[in-house]
């Protein structure tokens, strides 16, 4: 009886150590397999027969089982790469994908990522990577869904900010009595260059996204000047002019001057600039717009109809453009000095000068960057807007915390998904699904998703993927001893059949 026994207890060796070979090799196979995780076999006895001894009941074992297949998940190592798609993960947790036409997940750590001709962004089988859809500033929408690009473009902002910081020359002289009056929009050009001391231009955009330049010209004032006053700082103050194309110039009744000589059709806003005597810099300014567009009698190119601007939220005089028909656009016009208060002081209308030369800034604050007016050639320290055209996407990037932006031919940079991770209070009860993949189970318990880097998952690395982990070494050394075990259990068998044949030889 024992010898037949040891027969099923030699089986049992060969078997487990035959399973653990087959581990083995497929820890091997998959040496070079992206989010690959090695496995590991444990063994244990089975159950002990009870035989009678001398000294009372003894156990003798019947062999070995398989106990488990663990396993490890213990972090790869990275490979870059080129492409932005390609993620991996430094630390816990598992991308999820879900398989098309179905409602069912995935888990996996290989983040080879690709976005497919309908813009899914996929895995090499077609998996559809999860994520949140994000807002303008970041944060995510409702719950993670497919990531899919529908949008390849970037819609287009109009401009509401406009900021043009410029040195004039403290030296220079005037050209001209009145910038407004040297504007004639039947010319071409509008202005000549003997006109003016100064012009910078700033691109602008409309709300269809079409560009327009606006050109700020400048010239110093004198006595003659149509802003004049008793006590005026003439060497310090400068006249100015905002302007735009007068085709661009869609405001009602702007056109009903033309082609009246000195027809001020284009231009947006006027006033002077007050810069400080010892310091250079610019410490005031007025500014007019005309407000009573579309109405009976209330000609561009009278004064009266010329108004004190308003201010923007922001503190900065603001002027109303319309570059396409019916469209009203509003824009502030920012020199480097912002007032404190809602109005400007002084006479309201320009058809009062010279009074309403005294018009001043309400409690001007100098900002960091500001207009000068030093001893040097007149130039533009700065300019910017905040309006931009069409764009179209050109690249996708990935931060660590699983943020998607696009990045568009405008400059502008997109919030779009941010990748969604998943970890499990069990993972080793995970269940493999091939092609990479792990399904959840009863035992692994639901997945528990959140964004990367919080809630103890890892975060994305970018340009990488994660290798296998299997451990050559390691999986060498286990053949060997795996191999020295079947070989020995193969024995057991071999000379337990030889002892049997010796109690048969016993009948002759």
């Amino acid at each position: 009886m024992s010898l037949t026994s040891s027969l099923y207890s030699g089986v049992s060796g060969l078997a487990t150590h035959g399973d653990s070979m087959s581990v083995i090799s497929d820890n091997i196979a998959n040496v070079s397999t992206i989010g690959f995780k090695s496995a590991r076999t444990t063994f244990q006895d089975v159950l002990s027969q009870s035989v009678a001894t001398a000294s009372g009941t003894s156990q003798i074992g019947r062999g070995a089982s398989m106990s488990d297949v663990d396993t490890l998940f213990q972090q790869g190592s990275f490979q870059s790469t080129s492409n932005a798609t390609d993620l991996a993960i430094g630390g816990n947790g598992f991308f999820i994908v879900r398989q098309p036409s179905t409602n069912t997940n995935y888990y996996t750590r290989a983040g080879q990522f690709r976005f497919d001709q309908d813009g899914k962004l996929t895995n090499p089988s077609g998996y559809i990577a999860q994520g949140w859809a994000l807002d303008s500033k970041g944060n995510n929408i409702g719950s993670p869904g497919d990531i899919v690009l529908s949008n390849f473009s970037s819609p287009p902002l109009a401009t509401s900010q406009m900021q043009a910081i410029t040195n004039l020359d403290f030296s220079a002289t005037s050209k001209t009595n009145s910038l407004f009056g040297a504007w004639n929009a039947a010319a071409t050009p509008p202005i000549g260059d003997s006109s003016y001391g100064y012009q910078t231009s700033v691109q602008v955009y409309d709300s269809l996204g079409n560009a327009h330049n606006l050109t700020v010209y400048y010239d110093k004032a004198t006595a003659a000047s149509e802003y004049a006053t008793a006590g005026m700082d003439y060497a310090n103050t400068w006249e100015y002019i905002i302007c735009c194309n007068p085709a661009d110039d869609k405001r009602v009744g702007a056109a009903d001057s033309l082609p009246v000589s000195g027809a001020a059709k284009g231009v947006l806003m006027r006033g002077t600039m007050t810069y400080d005597a010892s310091t250079g810099a610019l410490k005031d300014m007025s500014a007019y717009t005309w407000k009573s567009a579309g109405a009976t009698g209330a000609s561009i190119n009278t004064p009266a109809n010329w108004t004190q601007a308003t201010f923007s939220t922001s503190g900065y005089p603001q002027f109303d453009a319309s570059f396409v028909a019916g469209v009203p656009q509003t824009i502030d016009f920012r020199t480097g000095l912002r007032s404190q208060s809602s109005t400007f002081t002084g006479a309201a209308n320009v058809n009062l000068i010279p009074v309403d030369g005294n018009a001043t800034m309400g409690t001007p604050e100098p900002q960091a960057l500001n207009s000068t007016q030093y001893a040097s050639s007149s130039t533009t320290i700065y300019q910017t807007q905040n309006g931009y055209g069409t764009g179209f996407l050109e690249t996708v990037s990935v931060d660590t915390d699983g943020v998607m932006t696009g990045h568009y031919s405008n400059g502008q940079i997109l919030n779009l998904f941010r990748v969604t991770l998943a970890r499990f209070n069990n993972d080793q009860a995970l269940m493999k699904s091939g092609g990479n993949l792990w399904s959840s189970t009863r035992s692994s318990g639901a997945a528990i998703t959140g964004d990367p880097g919080t809630n103890g998952l890892g975060k994305i690395s970018p340009n990488s993927l994660e290798q296998s982990n299997v451990d050559m070494s390691n999986e060498m050394v286990n053949m060997i001893a795996i191999q020295r075990g079947f070989q020995a259990n193969s024995r057991t068998i071999t000379t337990a059949d030889s002892m049997l044949q010796e109690l048969i030889n016993l009948k002759r």
